[in-house]
């Protein structure tokens, strides 16, 4: 069973002290942190925030490792300037909060951020990933939207995603074996269901011995046993949109 006094812990593992190398800029009607590679490219990834907002330094730096490997990399604020979720937040309050922050409701942005992509950006050709939360996004994202070439959901909340696992484009899943907010009879659902629906390339993967957050919310030197799966996950998750972000 999910921990349900505290049912979606991202904030389990460490807040990097980190200095972000993009910056911020207006997309419309929301911000973003845009980081862009060395480069020119026509290549570009949306990241999908966790509850915890569009400025956790954790996601901004997946956000720098991915203009590092040559993508433009855009992270918008889908909460549209309200309150991310806090560590001291009140939990018995999550599921209140969480009722004006549907994870299958980000279109209206996601439209906007792609037209900023294709229009000021010059990117012909793009991924998106999501962590938690986003990860939940990413599931409803590469369910509706023919522009993503390919998608990683980083421990997406399968109770936030929605029964639609008829993807468009090739969709990489990661889960950790000792999630508590996900427990791997969930993740056995999600797999039997993209097998029933799914045309496309995806793949399910779960690594050993991880819990909820660990891509982007462990520390690599403070965490040596966790190391390995860390540093495996971030590299599929790159070898994935490689593969296919063509």
């Amino acid at each position: 069973m999910a921990n349900e006094a505290n049912p979606c812990p991202c904030n389990a593992g460490d807040t990097l002290d980190y200095r972000s190398l993009g910056h911020e800029i207006p997309v419309e009607h929301i911000n973003a942190y845009l980081c862009k590679p060395s480069l020119p490219t026509e290549k570009g990834v949306i990241v999908v925030h966790d509850i915890y907002g569009w400025q956790l330094p954790n996601t901004r730096y997946i956000v720098d490792m991915l203009a590092a490997n040559g993508y433009l990399a855009i992270l918008p604020d889908f909460y549209k300037g309200q309150e991310p979720w806090k560590p001291s937040s009140d939990w018995t309050t999550f599921s209140e909060w969480l009722k004006t922050r549907d994870a299958k409701k980000i279109n209206k942005e996601m439209d906007v951020v792609l037209k900023h992509l294709k229009e000021q950006c010059n990117i012909r050709k793009m991924g998106v990933i999501g962590f938690c939360w986003g990860g939940a996004a990413v599931q409803h994202l590469m369910s509706s939207y023919p522009d993503f070439k390919a998608g990683v959901s980083v421990y997406g909340v399968t109770r936030l995603a929605g029964d639609r696992c008829n993807l468009l484009n090739p969709t990489l899943f990661i889960f950790g074996e000792k999630d508590e907010v996900i427990p791997l009879d969930q993740v056995s659902i999600l797999e039997r269901k993209l097998k029933d629906q799914c045309k496309v390339d995806f793949e399910v993967k779960i690594y050993p011995g991880q819990t909820h957050g660990f891509v982007h919310r462990k520390k690599e030197d403070m965490n040596p046993k966790d190391k390995p799966y860390i540093e495996e996950a971030r590299s599929d998750m790159m070898d994935w949109l490689n593969r296919y972000v063509l």
